[in-house]
C-alpha cells in the first residue's frame, strides 16, 4: 500500500487541503505515527484532547482521529463542541485533565476553505508543542509505516455536549468521547489570572473605554463573545466577525496591518480607544490604540513585562524570567536588565519557551510574529495578551499610545520591522541562505562598513544562531543568520516553513534609538533594509521585487 511521508515542522504539518483529500492515507499515516510514537503502556486507557480552528476539513479529520484513537487503545477523547477549540484552550484542557497530549487541527494564520490550507500538530502532556525528539520520532515512524489501526464504523456526534460511550470488539474497551464546551475551562483559567472586576469597570463602567475586537471568523469568536461581551459587559457590536467559518469569510486570518486592514480602517476616526484582532486558532493577536495606533509585537511584550504586576497572577507567583525569540527585538531585554530579571533568547518556536516554563525559569515571553503568553499554559495566547493589555490600561488609565511613548522615553526605542517573501521556491531559498552564510561567516566580513546616505554601519558580529537549552543542554543549530552592527542594530535572515507550499524568506531589521524615538519606523530602518537586500541579493536571487507583507 502506497504510503506518503508527511514531515512535521515547528508548527506541525501544514499543506493544501487537496493534499489531505487526494493523497492516499496521508492523514491516516500521520495520525497513526503520532499514536505509535507513544508507548502502548502509556497510550492504553489514556486521555487525549482534540480540537481545531473550524476550518474546512476539520470535522472530516476529527472523525478519522476518533476512529483511529479507539483502535489504538486511547480510553477517552475530550473534543471541543462542533470540533472547535482554540489552541490556547486545548493547552489548558490538556493540563487540566492531565491528558497524555492533544491533536490540534489548524493551519494557524494561513487561509482556509476548500482551496486553502489545513494543518495538524501534536501537543504533549505539558500542553505545549511536541519537542523535536518527538516530531523526529513521528517522522521516522511515518517513513516505514505499513498499516494503521482504525474502527471505521465508529461515528461521534460533535453537536451534542456530553459523554458518548462505545463498546469496542477488541481488548481496548470501553472507549469514551466527551464533547465539552469549548470556552468553559479556558474562561475559568483566565478569571483566576486577571482582575475581572477592574476589567469590567474599564470596559463597561461609568468612564469606560470603547473597544473593537475582530475575531476574523476564526476560533476566537466564541471566546471573545463569552468573556468580553457576556462577562465584562462590552456592547455586542464591540465584537465583530465572531462566527467561526470554514473559509474565515474569505479572509486571511493573520492579525497584522495588511490582513486586518478592515479593523485598522475602523479605528482611524477615533471612535474606539482600543482594538485587537486574532488569527485563525486564537494564539496570536494584534493590538491597536486610538486612531489605529499600531503596537509592534516586540514592544507589546516589553510593555507587559514592565507593567507585569498589573496582573494579579504575577503578584501571587512572582516573576521567574522573561524570554523572546531571537528575531524579536531587544526591547524586552532592557526591561529585564532594569528589573534584574533573567532574559532568555531562544529559537523561534513555543516549545523552547515551554521547556523553560516547565523548569520554573520563565513567566512571560513573546515572539515578533504577534505571539505573547505567560506560564499559565504552554502555548502563545492571543486573548491572554489582550486581557494583559487591558489590565495595564485599567491600572494606568492612559491611552495605548501614551503608554508606549512613556515606555520609549524610559527605555529608548527598538525600531523593528519584518519583510516576508512568501511562497519562495524551496531550492532557491536554501541556496540563497547557504551562499549568504558563507559570505557573513568569513572573517573578512567582520568590521566591514556599509554606508547608505549619511549612515554608516560597521559589522561587529555575524553568525548562524544556535541555542543551548539551559534546562537539558540540548543544542539547536541553524536558527537564522544574524548580522549585528556596532551600536546594536541587527539584520536577521530566516526561512519559515509554515507555508503549505514553498517557504517564506524573512528579513528582520532591529535598530535601537535612545534619543530619536518618535520617528517613522520605515524611514528609520530604510538604510538597514537597503544593506540587508544588498548583502543577500534577495531580489535578484528570488526574482521578487518586494516583500509580500511588511510588519
Amino acid at each position: 500500500m502506497k504510503q506518503w511521508t508527511p514531515r512535521p515542522g515547528t508548527s506541525g504539518l501544514r499543506k493544501k487541503v487537496c493534499v489531505f483529500q487526494t493523497r492516499r492515507n496521508y492523514l491516516h499515516n500521520f495520525v497513526q505515527s503520532v499514536f505509535s510514537s507513544i508507548d502502548l503502556r502509556d497510550r492504553q486507557g489514556s486521555t487525549m484532547v482534540v480540537g481545531g480552528d473550524g476550518r474546512f476539513f476539520n470535522q472530516t479529520a476529527i472523525e478519522v482521529i476518533v476512529q483511529m484513537a479507539a483502535a489504538n487503545g486511547v480510553g477517552r477523547l475530550i473534543i471541543g463542541h462542533h470540533g472547535i477549540m482554540s489552541t490556547p484552550a486545548i493547552s489548558c484542557v490538556i493540563r487540566k485533565y492531565k491528558a497524555i497530549g492533544g491533536i490540534i487541527l489548524t493551519a494557524s494564520h494561513n487561509p482556509g476553505g476548500p482551496e486553502g490550507d489545513f494543518g495538524i500538530k501534536f501537543n504533549t502532556a505539558n500542553g505545549g508543542p511536541a519537542q523535536e525528539a518527538v516530531t523526529n520520532k513521528i517522522f521516522q515512524i511515518s517513513r516505514s509505516i505499513e498499516e494503521f489501526a482504525i474502527c471505521p464504523g465508529l461515528h461521534v456526534d460533535l453537536t451534542t455536549l456530553g459523554r458518548q460511550t462505545f463498546d469496542l470488539e477488541n481488548k481496548f474497551k470501553p472507549f469514551t468521547v466527551e464533547i465539552v464546551d469549548s470556552v468553559d475551562s479556558y474562561a475559568n483559567l483566565v478569571r483566576n489570572i486577571f482582575d475581572f472586576a477592574a476589567l469590567k469597570e474599564l470596559l463597561s463602567g461609568e468612564n469606560h473605554i470603547s473597544i473593537r475586537i475582530d475575531a476574523m471568523h476564526g476560533v476566537a469568536g466564541p471566546y471573545v463573545r463569552r468573556i468580553f461581551c457576556e462577562e465584562l459587559g462590552c456592547p455586542a457590536n464591540s465584537a465583530i466577525n465572531c462566527v467561526p467559518l470554514e473559509d474565515f469569510g474569505g479572509q486571511h486570518p493573520d492579525p497584522n496591518l495588511t490582513y486586518a486592514a478592515d479593523l485598522v480602517d475602523s479605528m482611524k476616526d477615533g471612535k474606539y480607544d482600543f482594538g485587537a484582532a486574532f488569527d485563525g486558532d486564537g494564539d496570536r493577536s494584534m493590538i491597536l490604540g486610538k486612531h489605529g495606533f499600531f503596537v509592534n509585537p516586540c514592544d507589546s511584550v516589553a510593555v507587559i513585562a514592565d507593567n507585569i504586576f498589573c496582573i494579579p497572577y504575577f503578584q501571587q507567583t512572582g516573576v521567574r524570567g522573561f524570554a523572546r525569540s531571537m528575531p524579536t527585538s531587544a526591547a524586552i531585554d532592557r526591561v529585564a536588565k532594569a528589573a534584574k530579571i533573567e532574559l532568555y533568547e531562544t529559537p523561534t518556536g513555543w516549545k523552547f519557551f515551554g521547556n523553560l516554563m516547565d523548569a520554573g525559569k520563565l513567566s512571560l515571553c513573546g515572539e515578533e510574529s504577534f505571539g505573547t503568553g505567560g506560564d499559565h499554559i504552554r502555548e502563545k495566547d492571543g486573548l491572554w495578551a489582550v486581557l494583559a493589555w487591558l489590565s495595564v490600561l485599567a491600572a494606568r488609565r492612559q491611552s495605548v499610545e501614551d503608554i508606549l511613548k512613556d515606555h520609549w522615553l524610559k527605555y529608548g526605542r527598538n525600531y523593528f520591522t519584518r519583510y516576508d517573501y512568501e511562497n519562495v521556491d524551496v531550492d532557491v531559498a536554501c541556496w540563497m541562505m547557504a551562499d549568504l552564510e558563507s559570505v557573513i561567516c568569513e572573517k573578512s566580513f567582520i568590521k566591514q562598513r556599509f554606508a547608505v546616505e549619511d549612515k554608516i554601519f560597521q559589522v561587529e558580529k555575524a553568525d548562524s544562531f544556535e541555542y543551548t537549552d539551559p534546562v537539558d543542554s540540548s543544542i539547536t543549530r541553524h536558527q537564522g543568520l544574524r548580522i549585528i552592527f556596532s551600536g546594536g542594530s541587527r539584520v536577521i535572515y530566516r526561512l519559515s516553513g509554515t507555508d503549505s507550499e514553498g517557504v517564506t524568506v524573512r528579513i528582520y531589521i532591529d535598530s535601537y534609538e535612545k534619543e530619536e524615538i518618535f520617528a517613522d519606523t520605515q524611514v528609520v530602518l530604510a538604510p538597514l533594509a537597503t544593506i540587508a537586500l544588498k548583502i543577500s541579493q534577495l531580489h535578484q536571487r528570488t526574482g521578487r521585487r518586494g516583500p509580500s507583507v511588511i510588519t
